[in-house]
């Protein structure tokens, strides 16, 4: 079995906590001054490890190993959501540097991917390293609150100019590992301590708007109006009520943003728009519950009186975790956990899921206190991240020695 660091680990996690801190989580967007500054300390642990540490041109972190043999990736990303939790991507970065220092001899490259969390587009960071990311894409980005240019925030960085790091050859690398809070409750509630990942679920977006009359609130009679909020808030209860009907076990689905135009109290609005998201790992599945909300928006189209229409938003591909991988984290977390384990899949997108398309991939998870992730309060026990971190190294020198 591996030897970890426990205090150094759970020091470098306190000293990042520390960067953009926000109550007890953080506030660290990707490219803001705390991010850039958590990226420059990491290169400089990443180089006292013995690793050759850079940030390349689209802001992740990269620490290589010296080491001659195929290589093992391991890492996740550094930046948070706005005002959200501390170990969210933190926890798997950290413990990928650990497990290099711990297994210093063996071949293995950490790694901090960076903007997962989506502040200027989708897991850039990620997809910049598989080759995905076009330099169009990057000129036409925009940071979604701040509104700063992606070549801006670059730039204010440091980073212009500097080339991105690519996957030129897949075949150098074993595979890639990512460590992860669960972000959900179900480990806890079972009272379990680790989760083996077995598959990411797809993530897919539907925008509705809704065509009614904008007229005076106090002299637009109720019988004649064409009120889009009303039509927007009817449906999104049919959707609530009748999703159920066609989903499966892990199936979820989100209104997550509604708008009203104009957004005034005197005005009966004659526009409105909402997004709906569906999650699951099986495209069947995924396939029901976007023929089923077509039907709902065909449905009340055509009661009337608004207009309803639907669009197409994003659509991720489910990922399965490779077997040999899945195996390995199983057999690391029996050994130090027997029983307390279970193999699951995730309801969140990862790093992960981009990175097994290039290459064989593995995810752990462990229990997030009160299944809360993406607020300041999200946490996981001190000693269920030990666990997660020498479970996470037993795999990789597993993997690496193979």
């Amino acid at each position: 079995m591996a030897t970890i660091d426990p205090a150094r680990l759970l020091g470098d996690l306190t000293t990042l906590r520390g960067f953009g801190r926000f109550r007890t989580g953080v506030h660290r967007p990707t490219l803001s001054p705390a991010d850039v500054e958590a990226r420059r300390w990491l290169v400089a642990r990443m180089q006292e490890a013995g690793l050759d540490a850079r940030i390349d041109g689209i802001a992740s972190v990269f620490g290589f190993t010296r080491n001659p043999g195929r290589r093992l990736l391991i890492g996740s990303h550094l930046e948070s959501q706005n005002e959200a939790g501390w170990l969210d991507g933190a926890l798997g970065v950290i413990c990928a540097l650990e497990i290099a220092r711990a297994l210093r001899g063996l071949p293995i490259d950490v790694v901090a991917f960076a903007d997962e969390e989506g502040h200027f587009g989708s897991f850039l960071g990620s997809r910049s390293f598989i080759g995905e990311v076009t330099e169009a894409e990057i000129d036409a980005a925009r940071c979604r609150t701040r509104g700063i240019a992606l070549r801006d925030a670059l730039a204010e960085a440091g980073l212009a100019g500097v080339p991105r790091v690519t996957l030129d050859d897949p075949s150098r690398y074993v595979g890639f590992l990512e460590a992860h809070v669960e972000q959900g409750d179900e480990l806890e509630a079972k009272g379990l301590r680790l989760g083996v990942v077995t598959s990411i679920v797809a993530i897919w977006n539907f925008r509705i708007r809704f065509a009614g009359v904008q007229n005076h609130a106090g002299t637009t009679r109720m019988a004649i109006r064409k009120d889009a909020g009303v039509a927007m808030v009817r449906l999104a209860n049919r959707i609530h009520d009748t999703m159920p009907q066609v989903v499966a076990e892990r199936s979820v689905w989100t209104i997550g943003r509604m708008s009203l135009d104009p957004n005034a109290p005197s005005i009966i609005p004659g526009g409105a728009e909402m997004n709906v998201q569906v999650r699951d790992a099986d495209p069947a599945v995924l396939d029901r519950m976007e023929a089923h909300l077509r039907a709902l928006v065909a449905e009340a189209d055509a009661a009337g009186p608004c207009r309803v229409t639907i669009e197409d938003g994003s659509k991720g591909i489910p990922k399965v975790m490779d077997a040999r991988f899945q195996d390995a984290l199983a057999a690391a977390a029996e050994a130090r956990a027997p029983g307390a384990w279970q193999r699951m899949p995730s309801g969140a997108g990862h790093d992960a899921q981009v990175v097994a398309l290039r290459m064989p991939a593995g995810m752990l998870f462990v229990p997030s206190i009160g299944g809360i992730s993406h607020h300041w309060t999200e946490d996981t026990k001190e000693e269920d991240i030990v666990l997660g971190c020498a479970v996470l190294a037993d795999a990789a020198e597993a993997l690496v020695k193979g």
